[in-house]
C-alpha cells in the first residue's frame, strides 16, 4: 500500500485528558478519536492493529474447534431475568426500552444468549461438546470511563462458551481452550502471564487471567520466580505462619496514644515495628425482607497486621459474610464499640460482634491494638489470656512481596499486568438457571457443563502499548503491528532512482506477502520519520540518492539506535531475514 492512497493523520499533542500511555500516544498516532466518555472512533491505523488481532485469535480458536457465529448487541431483558443478572449486574448493565416499552440490554456479555441458543439447537448428548465464539461490540456502562481503549464503554470482545455433557468433558473443554489462549499471547509477541483467578461475578470455580506485563497495569499479579505459581491479588493465597503461636511475654496495658488513630502512628510513637499491630476494620450484613427492607444486620469484627491490606473478594469468601458485605456506619460502630474509628478493637466492646482473625494475627502474641476509647490502645495483647479465640480464623489479607509461596517451593514476588483474557470454567450456573438441558445417554435430561473465555480485542493494542514504548513512540510487535515494514523514500519527488528503487522494493515486499506501506508522501525526512517512530511501525527502509550512489539502503528496526547500512541488491533478503528473525 501506499500511504498517498491510506489516511494517516497524525498530533504533536495529546488531548488533555489522556492520562495514560497508550491513550495518549494512540490518538496522537491517528488510531482512534474519540466520539463520547468512553467511547471511541476506531480510525485506520488503529483498525489494522485490531483486525491483525482478530485474525490471530479467529485463527487459533478455529484451530480450537470453535465454531463462529454472531449475537445480538441489543438482548431483551426477559432472558436475564432468567439469571436473576437483569437486577445483579447493576448499574453497568446499559438497560433500554423499545417503542412498545419492553425491555432490553445492550449485551456486556452473552451467556444468556448462547444458553439460550443451547436449550433450542443441543438436543442430545450425541452434538456435544460444542464451542461457539464471537468477535463483536460489548457495552459497560462504566462509572468512570478513562485510560482510552484500556476502561473504555464500548469495545470489541472475543467471547466463546463451550457446552459439555459432565464436569470431567467441560474441565477437557476448558484446557483445550487454555491452550489455544497461550497459543494466540504468544503469537501476539507480548510478555504475559497466565495467572490463577477469582471468577467474581461471571460465576464458576476454575478461571485464569491472561495478564500482560506492564509496569502501568492496574492488576497486581502475584507469582513465585522458582516455581509455576502465578495468581492474581484477589486470588493469591497468604499462608498460615508455620509453627506454633508464641507465648505470651508481656502484661497487657492500656497505653495513651494521644491523637495517634492509625496503626502507622501509633507504632511510631510507641517505637515498635508496624508488624506488631492490629487494625480493626467493621463490616455489616444485613438481611432483607420481601420489600427489600433491612430486617436484622450483623456487624462483623475483622482483624489485620498492621501493615497488611484487607482482599475484598476473599472476606467475601468467608462463612457468613458475601459479596454484599459494607462498611459500618458511625454510628453502628459507636453503638459496638463505643469509641470512634481509630481507636477499635476487640477488648471491652459494648455489643457482641462476630470476630474474624487473619492467619496471621490469629498467629501473634503480645499485639496492639485499639482500647475503644479515643487516645487510647492496649500493649502486650493475646488471644487466650485477653480476650477469646476469634469466632473464625481466615485468609483475609493481600499477600505481600516475600510471603511463602503456596506450592511451598520459594517466596513470592509481584509485578504489575493488564488482564487482556479469562477463562473460566462455569458448571451449571447459567444452564439451570435458564433450564437448558439435553438428552443424556440415559435418556434423561440434564443440564449443560458450561465454560465461558474472553479476550479484549480493543484492549489487547493498549496492553501492547503500555509494555512497548519509548519517548517517540509506540514499538508494535510485527504480529500486530499496523504495517509491518514502511519504506521511506527521501526526495522521491525529485528522484526518479529513487523512486524507482522504493516501487521496487515494495512490489518485492508485497509479493512476498509482507504486509509494506511506501511513504510517497514527499514529507521531509524529520517529519517522515517522527511520524512512523509515534505510529511505531517495527521494520523501516529508507532510500535516498546519496547511499544510491554508494548502491545502499538503510534498515533500521524501530528499537535500534542506529541504521544499517544494507546492499540495495541484498535489500530484499535481508528485510525477510529480519522478519523472520
Amino acid at each position: 500500500m501506499k500511504a498517498s492512497q491510506f489516511f494517516i493523520s497524525t498530533l504533536k499533542e495529546a488531548p488533555a485528558d489522556a492520562e495514560v500511555v497508550s491513550h495518549r500516544l494512540m490518538t496522537r498516532a491517528g488510531m482512534i478519536k474519540k466520539l463520547g466518555a468512553g467511547i471511541y472512533s476506531y480510525m485506520p491505523m488503529g483498525l489494522r492493529v485490531i483486525q491483525k488481532v482478530e485474525r490471530i485469535v479467529r485463527e487459533e480458536m478455529n484451530r480450537s474447534g470453535a465454531v463462529e457465529l454472531t449475537m445480538p448487541v441489543v438482548q431483551p431483558a426477559e432472558l436475564w431475568q432468567e439469571t436473576g443478572r437483569f437486577e445483579k449486574m447493576g448499574p453497568e448493565l446499559l438497560r433500554i426500552q423499545d417503542r412498545h416499552g419492553r425491555d432490553f440490554i445492550v449485551q456486556p456479555t452473552s451467556e444468556e444468549v448462547v444458553t439460550d441458543i443451547a436449550r433450542q439447537e443441543l438436543r442430545s448428548y450425541k452434538q456435544l461438546p460444542k464451542n461457539f465464539y464471537q468477535i463483536q461490540t460489548k457495552f459497560r456502562d462504566e462509572r468512570r470511563p478513562r485510560f482510552g481503549l484500556m476502561r473504555g464503554r464500548e469495545f470489541i470482545m472475543k467471547d466463546a462458551y463451550s457446552f459439555d455433557r459432565d464436569e470431567a468433558a467441560a474441565k477437557s473443554s476448558y484446557q483445550v481452550m487454555a491452550a489455544a489462549y497461550r497459543r494466540i499471547f504468544d503469537r501476539f509477541g507480548l510478555r504475559y502471564r497466565a495467572v490463577a483467578a477469582d471468577s467474581g461475578a461471571i460465576g464458576g470455580d476454575l478461571s485464569e487471567e491472561f495478564q500482560v506485563i506492564a509496569a502501568t497495569g492496574e492488576d497486581a499479579i502475584v507469582y513465585c520466580p522458582d516455581s509455576d505459581y502465578a495468581a492474581n491479588m484477589e486470588k493469591a493465597e497468604a499462608l498460615a505462619p508455620a509453627g506454633p503461636r508464641p507465648g505470651a511475654t508481656n502484661a497487657m496495658m492500656k497505653t495513651p496514644t494521644p491523637g495517634k488513630s492509625t496503626c502507622a502512628d501509633v507504632a511510631e510513637l510507641l517505637g515498635v515495628p508496624l508488624a506488631n499491630t492490629v487494625k480493626s476494620l467493621v463490616l455489616v450484613t444485613d438481611e432483607l425482607n420481601e420489600a427489600g427492607e433491612v430486617k436484622r444486620s450483623q456487624v462483623w469484627l475483622l482483624l489485620l497486621r498492621g501493615d497488611h491490606d484487607m482482599n475484598e473478594v476473599k472476606v467475601s469468601k468467608v462463612p457468613g459474610l458475601d459479596a454484599s458485605f459494607r462498611f459500618a456506619t458511625v454510628p453502628e460502630i459507636e453503638a459496638h464499640f463505643g469509641s470512634k474509628p481509630g481507636y477499635l478493637g476487640p477488648i471491652g466492646m459494648k455489643q457482641a460482634v462476630k470476630l474474624v482473625a487473619d492467619r496471621e494475627v490469629a498467629a501473634m502474641a503480645d499485639w496492639i491494638c485499639g482500647a475503644n476509647e479515643v487516645d487510647f490502645h492496649f500493649t502486650g495483647v493475646n488471644w487466650g489470656r485477653d480476650l477469646p479465640e476469634p469466632d473464625l480464623v481466615a485468609d483475609i489479607r493481600n499477600v505481600v512481596e516475600g510471603d511463602a509461596s503456596p506450592d511451598g517451593r520459594g517466596r513470592l514476588a509481584i509485578e504489575r499486568g493488564i488482564e487482556v483474557g479469562h477463562v473460566f470454567y462455569l458448571g451449571t450456573k447459567y444452564s439451570r438457571a435458564m433450564n437448558a438441558t439435553f438428552l443424556a445417554e440415559d435418556g434423561k435430561p440434564a443440564p449443560f457443563e458450561m465454560g465461558c473465555y474472553g479476550i479484549g480485542i480493543t484492549r489487547l493494542p493498549a496492553a501492547a502499548i503500555e509494555q512497548n514504548h519509548d519517548e517517540r513512540g509506540i514499538i508494535w510487535p510485527d504480529a500486530i503491528a499496523p504495517f509491518t515494514v514502511v519504506i521511506c523514500p527521501i526526495g522521491m519527488d525529485r528522484s526518479a532512482e529513487v523512486k524507482a528503487a522504493a516501487e521496487q522494493l515494495h512490489e518485492e515486499l508485497l509479493a512476498a506477502g509482507v504486509d509494506v506501506l511506501l511513504d510517497d508522501r514527499g514529507e521531509r525526512p524529520g517529519a517522515m520519520f517522527a511520524d512512523w517512530e509515534l505510529i511505531g511501525v517495527p521494520h523501516r527502509v529508507t532510500i535516498g540518492d546519496k547511499g544510491l550512489k554508494d548502491g545502499q539502503v538503510e534498515y533500521q528496526h524501530r528499537r535500534d539506535a542506529v541504521a544499517t547500512k544494507v546492499a540495495l541488491a541484498d535489500a530484499m533478503t535481508f528485510v525477510k531475514g529480519r522478519l523472520a528473525a
